[in-house]
């Protein structure tokens, strides 16, 4: 028994929460899963060394401190059990496979992308992205709607500097320059994202790209495009900032919202000035691409 496989519930407000929990307790890995109609679930991988009693006491204890804090959380559920018949990295490694996003993209990890000839990529614009803790693999319904309509907002305006706000594993920046932005500027709060942008940045021989560990706040100018893939209520407390970042004319590409949320961004932001140019729904969760109005 060489790993442990603990799989935990969550839903979408507290995924990302539980997922950063599970890597301070020593994972080597997690996946969260998602089928459509049910709440996502979270599998981490640890050590031999690790203790399952004890990883499974702080999975609950951090569960009844969400609940405590007005968090609904699913029946509590958390299992453990050894890994017999695989090494967890071939587990892990099966969860990321080759993904054909939108008309012009390939998104792969690293281990595929080194098996893969040249041509197998045929016209599609690979990007090499390493799973880790920063969010954005291509594989979630939220970063797939954004790269999609990140596609749509550069054939319109090709050349545009891009502003990525919570880059996670700076997909969305990397995307942008190999669809046409002329420069990306990618932020995060997370020195963990920040560093894991970098690396990505750099395994996709990215120029044009700057990643800063800063919020929108201390961003100063305009950007032609703007993108942004997080939770709704942080889209509704940054919708000022986006006003004030995107260039007159300038397009905003939004993800990370539940289906049916998505109306209640629109709509603040159609009090500051934007229009909804498209919304593209996946897997339950909702992607909108606005316009800012022209003065």
């Amino acid at each position: 028994m060489p790993f442990w496989q603990l799989t935990v519930p969550a839903t979408a407000d507290t995924s990302d929460g539980l997922t950063n929990f599970l890597w301070e307790q020593g994972a080597l890995g997690v996946v969260e899963e998602e089928v459509p109609g049910h709440p996502p679930s979270l599998r981490a991988f640890f050590p031999e060394s690790a203790s399952s009693a004890g990883l499974l006491s702080a999975v609950r204890a951090y569960q009844a401190s969400l609940r405590a804090l007005g968090f609904s959380l699913p029946p509590d559920t958390a299992e453990i059990a050894p890994l017999h018949d695989e090494a967890w990295a071939s587990a892990w490694q099966q969860s990321f496979p080759v993904r054909e996003v939108g008309r012009r993209l390939l998104v792969m990890p690293p281990w595929l992308a080194e098996r893969a000839p040249a041509s197998a990529n045929g016209e599609r614009l690979p990007i090499v992205i390493e799973p880790g803790r920063a969010f954005g693999t291509g594989h979630h319904g939220t970063t797939e709607g954004c790269l999609v309509l990140l596609e749509d907002a550069l054939e319109v305006a090709p050349g545009s500097k891009v502003l990525d706000i919570g880059t996670g594993t700076g997909i969305l920046a990397i995307a942008s320059l190999r669809l046409g932005a002329s420069s990306a500027l990618a932020i995060d709060t997370d020195p963990d994202a920040v560093a894991a942008a970098q690396v990505n940045g750099a395994r996709n021989d990215c120029t044009g790209l700057d990643v800063r560990l800063a919020e929108p706040q201390d961003i100063d100018g305009r950007f032609p495009l703007v993108v942004a893939n997080l939770l709704t209520h942080a889209h509704l407390t940054l919708a000022a900032h986006y006003a004030r970042l995107v260039s007159p004319a300038g397009h905003l590409v939004l993800g990370g919202m539940l289906d049916g949320e998505d109306a209640s961004v629109a709509e603040a932001l159609a009090g500051l000035g934007f229009g909804t140019r498209w919304c593209v729904p996946i897997d339950g969760w909702a992607s909108l691409l606005l316009a800012a109005r022209s003065h």
